[in-house]
C-alpha cells in the first residue's frame, strides 16, 4: 500500500517527491489546501471539499490549468494508484513558481494530490476525551482574511497555539476571536451542549465552516437534535453539558476539560457518543475509486 504524491502529472513514491524552492507556497504561504479522508475504498465528502476549493482558487485569483471534472478524476485515479483502503488525502494548490510577492506573471497554479495517513489523537483519546487549554492567540479576523479561504499561510497562529498546548500537555488549544467570541480548536470546529442543544460558533465568528462541522450538523438535525449556529463565549463552555470537536483528521472526539475544570461530568457525553456512532456510519458513504 505505497503512499503516493501527484505533482503537475507526474505521480512518484511519497517519500522522493519534492517541489520548486521557488513554489508561491513555499516563499509566501501563497495557496490552498484540503484534507480529505479516505474510508472503505471510496473519497468522502469529495465534491464537497473541491467546491470549497475551487472557490478558494476564484477568490485568490489563481490561474487553475485543471477543470474541476479533470481534478476530481486525478484524485480518484491517484487514489487508485495508492491502492489503500482507508487513507488521508491532501490536495495542495498553489498560485505558482516565483520569486517576488506581486502575484503578476506567477502561472500556471502548481497541483498535487498527496495519498498518505494521518491521525492527530490516539484511540484512548476518543474514548477519555480532550483535555484543552484557553489560547492566548486569537483567530485572524474575517475583515482581513475570510475564514472560508482554506489558505495556507492562514494556518501560522494555529500552528502557534498549537505549541502552547503542547507546552501545557494539553490536546489541543480554544482560540478566541478578536471580540473575545469562541471560534475554534487549532484545527477543529467545537460543539457545545447543554440541555440537548448542540450550539456551535455562527461562521461570522470567523471559523472554518468545515466539511465534518457540516456533515455533523447534517447527522444530528436528522437524529431529531436541535442545532443553533450561535454567538459563543467561554462561560458557555464552561457551564457547557459537554463539548467534542470535529475536523477531516479529528473526525468527532469529546472535549472534556478547560484548564483543568471539567466540562459537564468531565466524561464523554450521550450526545456526544451518539454523534461519534453517526459519524462513523456516515463514513461509509463517498465516492468509490
Amino acid at each position: 500500500m505505497p503512499k503516493l504524491a501527484w505533482i503537475n502529472g507526474t505521480v512518484m513514491p511519497l517519500e522522493s517527491a519534492v517541489v520548486s524552492a521557488a513554489d508561491h507556497a513555499h516563499l509566501y504561504g501563497d495557496g490552498l489546501f484540503e484534507g480529505i479522508r479516505m474510508y472503505h475504498r471510496k473519497v468522502f465528502k469529495l465534491d464537497e471539499h473541491l467546491k470549497r476549493l475551487y472557490h478558494g482558487i476564484g477568490y485568490l485569483g489563481f490561474d487553475m490549468p485543471h477543470s474541476y471534472d479533470e481534478l476530481r478524476a486525478i484524485v480518484l485515479d491517484t487514489c487508485r494508484q495508492a491502492d489503500m483502503s482507508e487513507g488521508y488525502i491532501r490536495l495542495n494548490v498553489t498560485r505558482g513558481t516565483g520569486l517576488g510577492l506581486d502575484p503578476k506573471g506567477i502561472t500556471p497554479a502548481n497541483v498535487m494530490v498527496m495519498i498518505s495517513s494521518l491521525a492527530l489523537y490516539g484511540p484512548e483519546k476518543y474514548e477519555i476525551g480532550l483535555s484543552c487549554n484557553l489560547s492566548p492567540i486569537r483567530t485572524i479576523p474575517a475583515d482581513s482574511l475570510d475564514p472560508r479561504v482554506k489558505c495556507i499561510g492562514r494556518y501560522a497562529s494555529n500552528i502557534m497555539a498549537k505549541q502552547i498546548a503542547n507546552r501545557q500537555g494539553t490536546g489541543d488549544g480554544l482560540m478566541l476571536n478578536h471580540e473575545g467570541y469562541v471560534a475554534e480548536g487549532t484545527g477543529n470546529n467545537l460543539f457545545l451542549v447543554q440541555d440537548k442543544v448542540i450550539r456551535t460558533p455562527h461562521p461570522s465568528c470567523g471559523i472554518l465552516k468545515g466539511i465534518t462541522r457540516d456533515t455533523v450538523i447534517d447527522l444530528a438535525r436528522e437524529a431529531g437534535y436541535e442545532v443553533r449556529e450561535d454567538f459563543l463565549t467561554v462561560f458557555d463552555v464552561r457551564s457547557a453539558d459537554e463539548a467534542f470537536f470535529t475536523g477531516t483528521a479529528t473526525e468527532v472526539i469529546p472535549f472534556v476539560s478547560l484548564d483543568g475544570t471539567a466540562i459537564g461530568c468531565g466524561k464523554p457525553g450521550q450526545v456526544t457518543l451518539d454523534l461519534m456512532e453517526r459519524f462513523k456510519a456516515a463514513t461509509h458513504s463517498g465516492v468509490p475509486f
